[in-house]
């Protein structure tokens, strides 16, 4: 066949060797505001730390193992070759490369450096973007710090461990590695979400805070981990246990994993179903404040799953601005088309209110004040719903940007779109959340309280968003049927608090298409729809990259 009838023409080049950081104004400018308000002396070290990372996620390098490790998923070894049990996950190298990447970066070290939290969590965006499956042990070790703290002496025997920037592969003694990862066991299958109907007893040993556990985990999170917390029945109620892997004799502890989840999407991470048969375990908390001991480490994940949606939204609409931007059809390129301008700016639109309210949260967390933790206590379990419950349907859309090339694997949009449902059932599903806020809203009034000084300190600005607040406040007022209205409650709470933070810090243009479509009616249901007369092309040239490339 002739060469000439293959001439490539109309094609965008490959997204490849950019800033990930950078290039990311909302990102960029939101740890930029809040550094300069918290710690404005590490400015400049937090912006080299992030754009060195954003030009490694960027690079060609790391997309190519985001690609290897989804495309040669985890192995489970149950036995070795002369049948003794081992209970071992094997990855692909590139998965290796990704965690190592991570951890070296610091993206399991936020509870005890200046800004850490804040720091940590735009590396976790950036890094995301690479790759999502391997966030899951990364999350999960950072987010273990707060529980174990329960426990001084265990903290101070495993939180360096837990954040080092070492990552070292393999099943060892913990004491003997530079740096290890932890896990997570709750759920059983019997009870789901459901945790206080855990089965898995714990049988108190002589020692004291030493148990041995018999039972089950549905889904236990990173199995190949060196640690795991989990819940199970001990005499006084349920607890939380800390179960390592390897015992410090260097014998392996009783962890048998029955399988790997075959899962839509994550298919870089092992998910795993493990049966306790006498498993070596030690108390973390008192017996019976199981749920209250773990609750940090579920807070601190679903923030992470907040992050992660929205670096998947920013990636997918980096792919969609980027194609757009160097394809043309009837004339003329498709960015500057009226229609699929409008679609761009409120993919944008979505993408920066994602972005802007996850890093809010990160620095509430860094803040650390009682008022701050009352903010926490709704906004977290609120922006987890929201935001995690909008990424499949914007990245959906902005799969449809690339037409028929979206649809292909190469371009990497089918991966995203089978990852965007994760966050919404990880750390509890949209129910679970929208009840926890529930919760919050009918036990602590400082919660409430702390939300409406922070959605108040915008009040005044934009019509639309009094308005919104005002009908707010009327459906909290309204207690019958609130169970049934949770999804309701949590969406407009989600909603008013993205519209104050964007009146108070995104460009006008920005905060004016958001009040407009988000709060005052003026917008459709599908990405799109917004009204015309805003400035559409200042919202997609704030989303643009290709002028730093």
């Amino acid at each position: 066949m002739a060469a000439t009838t293959h001439t490539v023409t109309n094609q965008p080049p490959p997204l490849v060797g950019y800033d990930v950081y950078g290039t990311d104004r909302a990102l960029r400018e939101g740890v930029e505001r809040h550094l300069s308000a918290s710690a404005p002396e590490l400015l400049g070290e937090v912006r080299e730390e992030l754009s060195e990372l954003g030009r490694a996620t960027g690079s060609a390098q790391a997309q190519r193992w985001g690609a290897l490790a989804n495309e040669n998923p985890p192995k489970l070894r149950t036995h070795d070759r002369y049948g003794n049990r081992i209970d071992e996950v094997e990855f692909h190298p590139a998965w290796h490369r990704l965690l190592g990447h991570a951890v070296g970066a610091g993206l399991t070290d936020a509870w005890g450096r200046p800004a850490g939290h804040l720091r940590r969590a735009a590396g976790f965006f950036v890094w995301s973007q690479a790759e999502a499956g391997h966030g899951c042990p990364v999350s999960m070790t950072h987010a273990a710090v707060p529980a174990l703290r329960t426990d001084p002496e265990l903290a101070a025997e495993w939180e360096p461990r837990l954040t080092s920037h070492v990552y070292e592969e393999g099943l060892r003694p913990a004491a003997q590695k530079g740096g290890v990862l932890f896990g997570m066991g709750m759920t059983e299958k019997q009870g789901g979400s459901d945790v206080r109907a855990n089965t898995t007893a714990a049988k108190p040993l002589d020692a004291a805070g030493e148990y041995l556990l018999t039972g089950h985990k549905w889904f236990c999170s990173a199995p190949m981990s060196d640690g795991f917390l989990v819940l199970a029945q001990a005499p006084g109620g349920l607890t939380c246990f800390l179960v390592p892997r390897v015992l410090e004799d260097g014998s392996r502890n009783v962890f048998a994993i029955q399988r790997l989840k075959d899962k839509l999407g994550n298919r870089s991470n092992a998910s795993g179903e493990v049966e306790f048969d006498g498993t070596w375990a030690r108390r973390v908390g008192e017996e019976g404040r199981g749920v209250r001991t773990i609750i940090g480490m579920v807070a601190a994940t679903r923030l992470d799953c907040v992050l992660g949606s929205a670096a998947q939204m920013r990636q997918a609409l980096t792919q969609a601005v980027h194609h757009t931007e160097h394809r043309s059809a009837f004339g003329a390129r498709l960015i500057e088309q009226p229609l699929m301008r409008n679609v761009l700016a409120d993919l944008a639109l979505e993408s920066e209110a994602a972005t802007t309210l996850a890093l809010r949260l990160a620095a509430a967390y860094d803040a650390g004040t009682e008022q701050e933790r009352a903010f926490l206590r709704i906004a977290v379990p609120a922006a987890k719903y929201w935001v995690t419950k909008r990424c499949t349907p914007m990245v959906a859309e902005a799969l449809e940007c690339l037409g028929g090339n979206g649809y292909v694997e190469e371009s990497g949009l089918p991966r995203l779109l089978r990852e965007s449902p994760l966050n919404s059932i990880w750390e509890g599903s949209g129910n679970v959340q929208a009840l926890d806020v529930l919760r919050a809203l009918q036990r602590e009034p400082q919660a409430l309280n702390a939300f409406l000084q922070e959605v108040g300190q915008a009040r005044g600005a934009d019509h639309r968003l009094d308005s919104a607040i005002k009908g707010l406040l009327t459906e909290l007022a309204d207690l019958e049927g609130i169970e049934a209205r949770a999804r309701r409650v949590v969406e407009r709470i989600a909603l008013v608090l993205q519209g104050s933070l964007l009146v108070r810090w995104a460009p006008p243009e920005v905060a004016d298409a958001f009040c407009a479509s988000r709060l005052g009616g003026d917008g459709g249901a599908a990405f799109g729809t917004l009204p015309h007369s805003l400035g559409l092309g200042a919202l997609v040239e704030r989303a643009r990259i290709a002028d730093t490339l």
